[in-house]
This record gives structure tokens, C-alpha cells and sequence, in this order.
């Protein structure tokens, strides 16, 4: 079978400091769309990449203790994508198949499926959805609130990044549920986003404030039940100086020190103790076998409209650089989605 061209992002190298998409390059690579002999993997077309905060790590030589490891230097950068299947070598995939997981940025990638894909079986849905609300995202936000915090109707619950991928559904799950919800972005448009489109009793601008604690006494007097955690640092901290009694923190993220040679430090942790709170990390592959009651949960809201999703599509590959970056500048508005092909 002929060869075809195979558009790719690389990693250039380890990166220090906040990543500029000069650490990236665009290169071309060619491929055989068919799988090697005996090959118990798919062969399959991606057509959209998902950019997540997680991944800057992922671009460090240092970073140690982590789940995943770091990607490396001039090869392929992977995260979560949608793809299309082309040829399969496992059983448990077909020709055609539309999946979502674990794949490379490039147009076309070789994966071990078993324990990286899922099938999608709602095509009813736009396919990015799954790189979403659908997927990883869709999953971490409905694990860490449902599972780690167990909310309660009338609780008071705090998000910060609320505009982002995870944050925009948690606030609505929290609405749904009968809670108070207030999240904090980084412009004047993501805190109108956050109320107008997405339900939020309220929201605040996190850079127009400069005591965070005052701003969080400001909008929660009676204190936060429920902290869905994404940012760290001074944020975290202000968070710990408003806490209730029995307050249970998710801690999803910690974008704010992605970029830092040297994390910021946490200084009122004694809160947790004084207040009998739960501040709890995790992991959301360790939730992916509740996938299947997440999508008969989540399904019938979004068809009814009650839930809703922002995302924000760059188009081709050779956009997915400045899109990752932009995540970390507070660039993107909504779930940063890049789209490679069109099925």
C-alpha cells in the first residue's frame, strides 16, 4: 500500500518556565494506512485533539511522582482525541468505528485500543463533544463533585477556572442539584459566561481582586461547603481561610502552578483540621468504569437542554501549538478543541 504524508507535533524539548509554541514544531512523517503483520492494535484517522492543562507537566524532565509520563523529545505529543477507525487488529474494534481516548498529535496513529479507546455509540452527539463533556472532562467533573464530594441540595459550592472544560459542567451539576454556585475566571466575558450561559448565582473576575479572601467572604459570608479545585496557590489558600465545617475539597488541577520552576506554597492547611474538612485528589481514569451510568445521567439533560457546553475549535493540526499554549494565558473560552479531519 502506497505511503501518505503524516502531518505530526512534536515535542522539541523539556521545557522550563511557562511552554511557548516555539517548544513545539510542526513536522511531516509518512505512514502506510495499514496496520504491520500480526499487529493486535488500530489503525486509525484522528479527527479531534483535545488541549488540557495536564499536559504542561507532561513537558517537564522533572516531573516526579507523577501519574503519566513526560512526553518525549522529538516524537509525537499524545492526549485525548476522537479518531476514526481504519483497520483493526483487536477484537474488540471494528472498521469504522468511532472511538475516543489516548492518541497522538498527528493525523493518523497506531494505538494499543484495549485499555486507551472507548466506543462512541451516541453519534447523535458532534463528535468533539467526546474530547468534552463526553469524555475526560465529562467524566472528571461528574466524579469529582458526585463521588468525592457528595453534595447535598442547598450547599454552597465555590469553582475556580469555572469557565474551562471541567468547571463549566460542575457548576451546572451544583445548579441542577438545588446548590448555591460562584465561580471565578480570568475576564470580564468568562464571568458573563459563567452567569448568563451556564447558570452561576454567581461569579467574579479572580484578577480584579486583590485579597482573594475578601472577595471569597464577599460572595459566600456563610462560608464554601464544596471547593472544586483547579487552580492552587493563593487561590487554595484563600479557599482554606473560607471553608465550613465538613467542607470537602475536590482537587482536580493545579493550573496555576503548571508553569512554576518552583510551586507556591500552602499555608493555612491547619483549616482542614479545625474545620473537620476532606481535601481529596484524584484521578479520573480510576472513575472510567462509571462511564456508562455518567452518559445515562448526562445524556438526557443535555437533549433537554439543561445542561450546555462552550467549546472553543482551533482548526488543523498546525493550530494545536498555539492552542495549547493559549490555555495557560487564559486564551481559550470554553473547552479548547483542536480539529484535525472531518470524518
Amino acid at each position: 500500500m502506497a505511503e501518505v504524508s503524516n502531518k505530526q507535533v512534536l515535542l522539541k524539548d523539556y521545557v522550563s518556565g511557562f511552554a511557548k509554541e516555539s517548544d513545539m514544531v510542526i513536522t511531516s512523517s509518512t505512514i502506510k494506512l495499514k496496520l504491520p503483520e500480526g499487529s493486535k492494535g488500530v489503525l486509525v484517522k484522528n479527527l479531534y485533539l483535545s488541549c488540557d492543562p495536564y499536559m504542561r507537566p507532561r513537558m517537564n524532565n522533572q516531573n516526579k511522582g507523577s501519574y503519566v509520563e513526560p512526553f518525549k523529545p522529538g516524537f509525537p505529543i499524545t492526549g485525548y482525541g476522537v479518531c476514526k477507525i481504519l483497520e483493526s487488529g483487536d477484537p474488540n474494534f471494528n472498521e469504522g468505528d468511532l472511538v475516543w481516548g489516548m492518541t497522538g498529535w498527528e493525523e493518523h496513529s497506531i494505538i494499543n485500543a484495549t485499555h486507551t479507546l472507548l466506543k462512541i455509540h451516541n453519534t447523535d452527539m458532534p463528535l468533539s463533544y467526546y474530547t468534552g463533556f463526553l469524555g475526560m472532562p465529562g467524566m472528571t467533573a461528574y466524579a469529582g463533585f458526585f463521588e468525592i464530594c457528595s453534595p447535598k441540595k442547598g450547599e454552597y459550592v465555590f469553582i475556580s477556572a469555572a469557565s474551562g472544560a471541567v468547571g463549566q459542567l460542575v457548576g451546572q451539576f451544583a445548579k441542577l442539584l438545588g446548590c448555591y454556585v460562584v465561580g471565578s475566571a480570568g475576564s470580564k466575558d468568562k464571568v458573563d459566561l459563567l452567569k448568563n450561559k451556564f447558570g452561576f448565582h454567581e461569579a467574579f473576575n479572580y484578577k480584579e481582586e486583590p485579597d482573594l479572601d475578601a472577595a471569597l467572604k464577599r460572595y459566600f459570608p456563610e462560608g464554601i461547603d464544596i471547593y472544586f479545585e483547579n487552580v492552587g496557590g493563593k487561590m487554595l489558600d484563600a479557599v482554606l481561610q473560607n471553608i465550613r465545617a465538613h467542607a470537602r475539597i475536590a482537587v482536580c488541577g493545579m493550573i496555576s502552578q503548571y508553569n512554576q520552576e518552583q510551586p507556591e506554597g500552602v499555608h493555612n492547611l491547619m483549616n482542614l483540621v479545625w474545620k473537620r474538612a476532606q481535601m481529596v485528589g484524584f484521578l479520573v481514569f480510576e472513575y472510567y468504569h462509571l462511564y456508562p451510568k455518567f452518559l445515562e445521567f448526562i445524556l438526557p439533560y443535555i437533549k433537554e437542554g439543561n445542561i450546555v457546553y462552550v467549546e472553543d475549535v482551533a482548526e488543523g493540526l498546525e493550530s494545536a501549538p498555539a492552542a495549547l499554549v493559549g490555555l495557560f494565558t487564559g486564551r481559550n473560552i470554553g473547552k479548547q478543541v483542536v480539529l484535525v479531519a472531518r470524518d
